[in-house]
């Protein structure tokens, strides 16, 4: 179930919780294909497949950098903010990327709130801890700090 913030006091009571995870999501040749092409990122061992094939990975993985952009469509079925002016994204405090993501492998994102601090200016800034998992892998592919700013 999403969990919905709707003031800031809610977002402080939160801190130290688990808010869910996503829905599981294949990475696909096409989704990674299309990533490079909107980044100018065509290096051979996200786009050929048969090149990939006598990689280490034994085939094509996805970009690091395509695995933090999933983040806003995977923590959409996990958080929201509900009555607000407006949230922004503010930046990251740590992005890791322990594993390579193959495709054809699913994903799937788990959120915790670690932190939230009042602001003066009435917003409040909230840091979530990410963890991308790979189904059936032991090491996450991504695990990250989000920091946003949000003005109720």
């Amino acid at each position: 179930m999403k969990r919905v913030f709707t003031s800031a006091a809610e977002a402080l009571e939160a801190v130290g919780s688990e808010l869910g995870k996503s829905d599981w999501l294949e990475i696909t040749q096409d989704r990674v294909n299309q990533f490079a092409d909107a980044t100018g990122d065509h290096q051979w061992i996200h786009v050929d497949v048969e090149r990939a094939k006598s990689s280490p990975f034994g085939g094509t993985i996805a970009h690091g950098f395509l695995s933090l952009s999933l983040i806003p469509m995977l923590a959409a079925q996990i958080y929201g903010f509900e009555n607000v002016k407006m949230a922004l994204n503010y930046g990251s405090n740590k992005v890791r990327f322990p594993s390579p993501v193959l495709v054809g492998s699913k994903v799937q994102l788990t959120t915790t709130l670690a932190e939230a601090t009042e602001l003066p200016d009435g917003a409040v800034q909230v840091v979530f801890g990410h963890s991308l998992a790979i189904e059936g892998a032991t090491k996450p592919a991504l695990v990250s700090e989000m920091v946003v700013r949000v003005l109720f």
